[in-house]
């Protein structure tokens, strides 16, 4: 599963200790593994640039460059997309609006299937976004909430509040780094407000927009020519005023308005085995990702567990060698009765 593991390990170390440099670095090697921000796991959600549970409308004309769908809500609730239902399969409608395919529940079958998979890993993504620790009591409620010019380095960031900004934020990093940011209320972004994404200076790129979460438990504004990058997880809807655009996703539990914005998805993550171009859900790609997850989480805790009590054992071994050193015996005994082999006190 996608956590945070954050754990302390407290110890005393003698200088008699038998534990080499070695053993220490194994431990600290596999705990700062654990500690690892992990990404957010999309799941088959990632196969859409919007999904949406309520509907998704338009003032055309918006671009968007991937999937849009809506779920329970019946395919009707996609607004001012002029959409062509294809007629060969009835399980997908296309639009000039949409590079890709715009699906709905009302359409033949499996889209109604999965679909409601989507909308389940949509649900699931958020919560786990929602969850994570924040990454130090740094990124904790910066510029409480008004963050207009901070630059953000990788890791969770938390705000018990709305967020805005009116100018340039930037988010610095590598191609790997995960950014996640969590608030309790809104993120409102002011009209040609913009997200700037800039390498560390290390070399290794700059920020991915599909390592960029956006975790809103309010609503989303985006105002007029601003630019977003990043995946938008928001827990009622989301709204993109005239010329905004985001390079990412909208995933949003009620609905999402755009007024001639421009929306560009990245390409989903490889172990999901999708395109943004063709809905094709392989169930069985995704349960073997996530068992190897699973997995290589619990072998990271052993091996953390494994290093440690051979740590301990080291220790009780030396206690027990420096307590088997020979000592004169001692031996009391009463007045007037002689011990063999022994000195009286």
């Amino acid at each position: 599963t996608n956590n945070t593991w954050q754990i302390t390990l407290s110890t005393r170390l003698s200088t008699r200790s038998p534990l080499t440099s070695n053993h220490e670095m194994l431990a600290l090697a596999a705990l700062a593994l654990l500690a690892a921000t992990d990404p957010v796991f999309l799941g088959t959600a990632a196969d859409f640039a919007i999904l949406t549970k309520t509907g998704i409308s338009t003032v055309p004309s918006s671009s968007i460059h991937g999937n849009i769908g809506v779920s329970p809500i019946a395919a009707t609730a996609m607004t001012g997309f002029s959409l062509i239902k294809d007629t060969a399969t009835g399980q997908f409608s296309m639009s000039t609006q949409v590079t890709g395919q715009a699906f709905g529940p009302t359409y033949v079958q499996p889209t109604p299937m999965k679909l409601t998979t989507a909308v389940g890993d949509l649900m699931l993504a958020y919560t786990d976004a929602a969850g994570r620790a924040v990454s130090s009591s740094a990124n904790l409620n910066i510029g409480a909430g008004s963050v207009t010019g901070e630059t953000f380095t990788a890791g969770v960031h938390t705000w018990g509040s709305s967020v805005n900004f009116n100018s340039k934020i930037y988010i610095n990093g590598t191609s790997s780094d995960i950014f996640i940011f969590q608030m309790s209320g809104n993120l409102i972004v002011a009209a040609d407000a913009e997200v700037v994404l800039e390498g560390d200076g290390t070399g290794n790129g700059e920020p991915k927009n599909g390592n960029i979460v956006w975790q809103v438990a309010g609503h989303v504004e985006v105002g007029a020519n601003a630019h977003m990058e990043g995946v938008i997880l928001v827990k009622t809807h989301a709204a993109f005023l005239s010329g905004s655009s985001l390079n990412g996703r909208i995933l949003a539990q009620t609905a999402a308005t755009l007024d001639q914005a421009t929306i560009v998805a990245p390409p989903p993550p490889a172990n999901t085995g999708q395109s943004n171009n063709e809905f094709e859900v392989n169930k069985t790609n995704n349960n073997l990702i996530v068992g190897l997850v699973v997995g290589l989480g619990g072998g990271l805790v052993l091996l953390a567990m494994l290093a440690f009590f051979y740590y301990k054992y080291r220790l009780i071994k030396a206690a027990k060698t420096k307590a088997a050193v020979p000592v004169n015996e001692v031996v009391i005994a009463p007045a007037g009765v002689t011990v063999a082999n022994s000195k009286r006190v």
